[in-house]
């Protein structure tokens, strides 16, 4: 939602000529697609929602049953704003302690992070406000504190950063309430998490630069290092060991624009800098993006995509055909491996929120895709 101003050169014209390309290699993979429903919430998570030992989709007002995600449940209904579903982020967690998967969501309209109740049975689920945060780009989970379980961060454009710990008792049982922890005064478009410095701390990556965490993240502050700049970056930046020097590196796309990026960190004795490489320049709106192994061949791939229709077809590339991905590290860049291209109906974009899941215990990692082009799972298939 929040916008940067971009000029776009001439460059980028020959994007309209030239599609993106697939490049085969030992590893490439099919995928099966099966559309799931036509709504244009942006965003989906995975889990049990009834206890049948089944995975099941989570998708703006409804949840789909597994395995054949024909049969939709109403979740409540999403408040509509222009071409938006007020609902941005499907985190599954057990907030309350009685053992059933609930999920937490927010939205850039009403401007609060949330977590929708499961009912274990088909009444709607009750809305619970964790707090009013300012709007919300989207919501993720990284476990900040080191102590093995998940805190909930929003991106939230312009507005300071805080992350959300869930309250548990001693024997780690949720209590269903949330306490704050402010980080910095104020972020941009764009987060991410993970350890930069070495330290065996996790830092938040912002689009100005990195905050580095202290000993004790909840009473020290988090010392911010403008070491780069990544404009209207993806949720997340990934943090990861990409080229396997021992020093971890940022993956980026621009989320409002087109580029996707790797930036190499480098060390000058104690001085760290980053080194800015191109993995796609020829697409927009990588809004989100997962590492994940892929192909069961031990090592991560990146999956991202073309967010369709970000600002509602004001963005560069908007009316370019939305598109889904995997890129291979190949020792020396990456390689891009097509899911799906083509024009709107044919090629499917990546949305606000995807989800990697097994879903039906195939070994198999399969993807699940919501976005304004609607709801669809790619089935992983052995080549």
């Amino acid at each position: 939602m929040y916008r940067k101003s971009t000029t776009i050169l001439l460059f980028f014209a020959g994007l309209f000529i030239f599609p993106a390309v697939s490049f085969q290699s030992k590893f490439h993979l099919k995928f099966r697609k099966q559309m799931i429903a036509a709504e244009s919430a942006e965003s989906a998570g995975v889990f049990d929602v009834n206890g049948d030992d089944l995975l099941d989709i989570v998708s703006g007002s409804y949840w789909y049953e597994g395995p054949s995600f024909l049969k939709r449940h109403l979740i409540g209904q999403v408040k509509r704003v222009n071409e938006y579903f007020d609902d941005f982020s499907t985190i599954p967690l057990d907030v309350n302690g009685d053992g059933k998967t609930d999920f937490i969501t927010g939205g850039w309209f009403n401007k609060t992070l949330l977590w929708r109740e499961n009912p274990g049975n088909d009444k709607e689920w009750q809305t619970h406000e964790i707090a009013v945060t300012g709007n919300i780009e989207t919501t993720r989970s990284w476990d900040i504190d080191g102590n093995g379980f998940d805190e909930i961060v929003p991106n939230t454009p312009g507005l300071p950063l805080a992350y959300y710990t869930l309250i548990r008792d001693k024997n780690n049982r949720a209590q269903g309430q949330f306490s704050k922890t402010k980080v910095a005064e104020k972020h941009g478009h764009g987060l991410g998490f993970g350890d930069l410095n070495g330290d065996g701390r996790g830092d938040f990556v912002i689009s100005d630069g990195w905050l580095e965490a202290p000993d004790d993240r909840e009473h020290k502050a988090w010392k911010f290092h403008p070491d780069f700049n990544i404009g209207d970056a993806s949720v997340p930046v990934v943090v990861a060991d990409v080229n396997q020097d021992g020093l971890n590196d940022l993956i980026v796309g621009q989320g409002h624009s087109y580029g996707l990026d790797w930036h190499e960190q480098k060390r000058d004795g104690n001085v760290i800098r980053f080194v800015k490489h191109a993995i796609d320049p020829f697409q927009s709106q990588y809004h989100t993006m997962e590492w994940a192994d892929i192909d069961n061949d031990g090592q991560m791939e990146l999956i991202t995509g073309k967010r369709y229709r970000a600002h509602n077809g004001r963005d560069p590339g908007d009316n370019d055909p939305p598109g889904l991905y995997y890129f291979k590290w190949n020792g020396e860049s990456f390689t891009k491996n097509v899911i799906s291209y083509g024009p709107f109906g044919v090629g499917k974009g990546a949305g606000i929120f995807l989800s990697i899941a097994d879903l039906h215990k195939t070994g198999m990692k399969d993807i699940i895709v919501a976005g304004k082009d609607g709801l669809c799972v790619f089935f992983s298939e052995a080549p």
